[in-house]
C-alpha cells in the first residue's frame, strides 16, 4: 500500500532552510540601518535626547499625580512606575522594529516603489515590515528596563526566572498587537492617497497604555481593553511581575487578543492585496 503521508524530514529541512535565509536576510537589513544611523550621528544623539525628556516627562507625571493621593483605585505610586517604565520598554521595541516600516508603507504606495517590493523573491509583508530598524529606541527600551527595576527595588518585588520569562512573553504579544493594528492601518494606504494621519492617530492612542486598567470603568475598559486592547498591552505583563494578577484570565484575554488581531491584520493586507493593481494603472 502506497504511503501518501508528508516527507517530514524533507518539511522540516525546508523550514531550517527558510528560516536561515531570513535571518540572514533580516541581519543585512540590519547591517544597512546601522550604516546609516551612523551617517547622521548628531540626529541620532538628538533623538534619543528627546525620547529622555519625554519618557522623563511621563515620569514627572506619575509624580505630580502621587502628590496629591496614595493610590489610584489599587495602583500605588511605584507600581504606576513600574507600569511607566514597562509601557516605555514595549513602546520603544515597537518603535524600533516595526513602526518607521508601517508608516512607510503608504509613501511605498504613492510613489510606486511598492511595486519593486513586491516583485522582489521574499515574502512581502516580512520585508514591508522589518525593512528598518530604529536603533535609538532600543536605548529608550533599556531606560524604561532600568525604570522598572528602580520600581521593583522600591516595591521590594523579586520575581522569579518564570516570572521574567513571562513578562518578556506577554511583552511580545503586547507589541504583537500593536504591530497587528497599525499595520491594518496602514493597509488604508492601498484605498487612500496618504494614511500616515490614520496610522499616527493610533500612536498616540499608546498613552492609554501608560494607565492603570483599574483608573477605567463600565465602557471605556470595555474599549480599551477588547475593541483597541490598549490597557492589556502593559498592564498584564506589569501585572504578572508585581503579584496583582486577578485571575489567569487576564493573561488569556492578552495572549488571544494578540493571536485575533495579528489574524485580522493579515487578512485585511490579503484583501487588500487583492485589489491593489500597482501605482502605474
Amino acid at each position: 500500500m502506497e504511503n501518501h503521508s508528508p516527507n517530514t524530514p524533507g518539511m522540516i529541512q525546508k523550514l531550517i532552510t527558510s528560516t536561515k535565509r531570513y535571518a540572514s536576510i533580516y541581519s543585512a537589513l540590519w547591517q544597512n540601518s546601522v550604516m546609516r544611523d551612523m551617517q547622521f550621528k548628531v540626529n541620532f544623539l538628538l533623538w534619543i535626547v528627546v525620547e529622555f525628556l519625554w519618557f522623563s516627562l511621563q515620569l514627572i507625571f506619575v509624580a505630580v499625580i502621587y502628590s496629591h493621593t496614595d493610590h489610584i483605585a489599587t495602583w500605588s505610586k511605584w507600581e504606576v512606575v513600574l507600569l511607566t517604565g514597562a509601557s516605555q520598554f514595549i513602546q520603544q521595541l515597537f518603535h524600533a522594529i516595526f513602526l518607521n516600516n508601517i508608516v512607510a508603507l503608504s509613501e511605498h504606495v504613492r510613489t510606486g516603489r511598492l511595486d519593486f517590493m513586491l516583485l522582489l523573491p521574499i515574502n512581502s509583508r516580512f520585508l514591508i515590515s522589518l525593512r528598518t530598524v530604529d536603533l535609538g529606541s532600543f536605548v529608550g527600551a533599556l531606560a524604561g528596563l532600568f525604570v522598572m527595576g528602580y520600581a521593583c527595588i522600591q516595591l521590594d518585588l523579586k520575581p522569579g526566572p518564570l516570572q521574567i520569562i513571562g513578562f518578556l512573553g506577554l511583552s511580545l504579544s503586547g507589541i504583537m498587537i500593536h504591530y497587528s493594528l497599525m499595520f491594518l492601518l496602514a493597509c488604508i494606504s492601498f484605498l487612500s492617497v496618504k494614511a500616515q494621519g490614520i496610522v499616527w492617530g493610533y500612536y498616540n492612542l499608546f498613552n492609554i497604555a501608560r494607565l492603570p486598567d483599574s483608573a477605567f470603568q463600565g465602557p471605556f475598559r470595555m474599549l480599551f481593553t477588547f475593541a483597541i486592547p490598549m490597557l492589556l498591552v502593559s498592564n498584564v505583563p506589569v501585572k504578572l511581575l508585581a503579584n496583582k494578577l486577578e485571575s489567569p484570565t487576564e493573561i488569556g484575554s492578552l495572549l488571544f487578543m494578540a493571536f485575533a488581531c495579528l489574524v485580522v491584520s493579515e487578512l485585511g493586507w490579503n484583501w487588500t492585496m487583492k485589489r491593489y493593481t500597482s501605482a502605474s494603472s
